[in-house]
């Protein structure tokens, strides 16, 4: 688990940590730029309580890990374009005046300033920010150690249902067999009700047709009787 001081002496560590600048928000507001993306090095003092002085030596002593991470420094007609778009969008929110650099102007970006909280020493807000970063690394870390912990678990009961499926193998073949079986059954069965079924229909109508006939039988037998009492 990497420490403060580590994370203040290697770079790899910093570089790990880049993308945690919700952090910033979360030890105290960070004030920017009309624009929302650019803060001046006054403000960056500013917010860790400290004098540009001493930002401005960190980053001078750091100028290729802060460059890499956005720091910017604007001169000539791209200064001038900028001090415009700002004047444009600071009028826009109601304010007067727009404080301009006169020759050159060095711009961070949320990720320069948190790479700033992990080099600057002599500060109480940049200690908070690492030490918001060290806790998250710690909870992600136990985060993954329980994950590891729950996954191992799981491959072991896994390993047991592979021997159980192993075991229930030969049970599920017979099952299968005996089901397959009783399926043949079954069709042989339906097959048999069917033709009892046909030859049932084949006796109903054959009762029918008797019965019709038993009736014209009753019916000529009492013509029969009707004819003989005539004769007496």
């Amino acid at each position: 688990m990497p420490t403060e001081v580590a994370l203040l002496e290697s770079r790899a560590l910093r570089v790990e940590q880049m993308g945690r600048v919700d952090v910033l928000d979360k030890v105290k507001s960070l004030v920017m730029l009309p624009d929302g993306i650019h803060v001046r090095t006054e403000d960056v003092a500013r917010y860790f309580e400290v004098s540009t002085e001493a930002v401005k030596k960190v980053t001078q002593r750091h100028r290729d890990e802060v460059v890499e991470n956005g720091l910017i420094l604007m001169r000539g007609d791209e200064l001038r374009k900028f001090h415009r778009d700002m004047l444009s969008l600071w009028s826009g929110q109601g304010v007067e005046s727009y404080p301009q650099a006169a020759t050159q102007l060095t711009l961070y970006t949320r990720r320069t300033v948190l790479n700033i909280a992990m080099l600057l020493r002599d500060s109480d807000i940049a200690r908070c920010v690492r030490t918001y970063l060290l806790d998250a690394e710690r909870d992600l870390r136990a985060g993954y150690a329980a994950l590891e912990h729950r996954v191992t678990r799981v491959e072991s009961c896994l390993a047991g249902v592979g021997a159980a499926l192993q075991e229930l193998g030969p049970v599920l073949g017979r099952m299968s067999y005996r089901l397959d079986s009783l399926d043949r059954r079954l069709d042989a069965t339906h097959q048999v009700v069917g033709a009892m079924s046909v030859r049932l229909g084949h006796v109903s109508e054959n009762v029918v047709r008797i019965d019709a006939r038993t009736d014209e039988l009753a019916h000529n037998l009492k013509d029969l009787r009707r004819r003989v009492r005539r004769q007496r």
